[in-house]
């Protein structure tokens, strides 16, 4: 945000039930209710065209807005994530969708559990960063966002926008850790059906948060790929 921040206004908001949002029981915890509420804070903030940058459910969201607004959406930067494809739900997220078995798994969530787990299954992720994630998913109407969510979501909205996206085709930069195990690498591809023009990156080693297992690398991707948009965009006022 640092570095980008230097030549573009960079906004990067906690979405409601997360980080220091509110979490009210009654939000629409849909795609399409992310997609509104990120539609009425660009509004408030009066901000007329948008580079996204999404990881995760974040993708959804984001490109779900960029497809209803294709005057404000100018590009993406996609880390692990997109217009998911044929997705198929990962381990963590079939329990979640699982009533009564999603409740247990939450409220049984331990550091050490998600040490162990998080470690093993994202090599390069440092025991500060596993502590991290663990301290902003630690709320319980933060655990409760995620059960809403993963189960008001069928695996096939994930990639609902696509067709809309394809029609665009904006300037997209794809990043995608080769040792992803929640969203595979093999998605990355496949998302040339939304993006056809897309630039993907594989990331050699890493997981499913490569800007905290390697921040260095993807900066030297994302920051020249974001000044690139924003001259080309000031070129074409010109």
């Amino acid at each position: 945000m640092g570095r980008v921040g230097e030549f573009a206004r960079v906004l990067a908001p906690d979405m409601p039930g997360y980080g220091s949002a509110d979490k009210p029981r009654d939000f629409n915890y849909t795609i399409d209710g992310y997609a509104e509420h990120l539609g009425g804070l660009l509004a408030e903030l009066q901000v007329r065209r948008v580079h996204l940058v999404a990881h995760d459910f974040g993708g959804p969201w984001a490109l779900a807005w960029g497809a209803k607004h294709p005057d404000a959406f100018a590009s993406a930067t996609l880390i692990d994530t997109g217009a998911l494809i044929d997705y198929q739900w990962h381990r963590y997220a079939k329990v979640w969708r699982t009533p009564i078995a999603g409740e247990l798994f939450q409220a049984s969530a331990s550091r050490a559990g998600f040490r162990f787990l998080l470690g093993r299954e994202n090599r390069r992720l440092y025991p500060e960063a596993i502590d991290r994630l663990y301290a902003i998913s630690r709320p319980w109407a933060t655990r409760r966002a995620v059960l809403k969510l993963y189960r008001v979501t069928p695996a096939e909205m994930m990639g609902a926008s696509k067709e809309a996206l394809r029609a665009l085709d904006r300037p997209v930069l794809e990043l995608w850790g080769s040792a992803d195990v929640y969203f595979h690498c093999e998605q990355a591809e496949r998302r040339r059906q939304a993006f056809p023009s897309a630039r993907v990156e594989l990331l050699e080693g890493l997981g499913h948060w490569p800007f905290l297992e390697d921040p260095g690398r993807v900066a030297a991707l994302v920051v020249p790929f974001l000044r690139e948009q924003l001259g080309a965009h000031i070129a074409a006022r010109g």
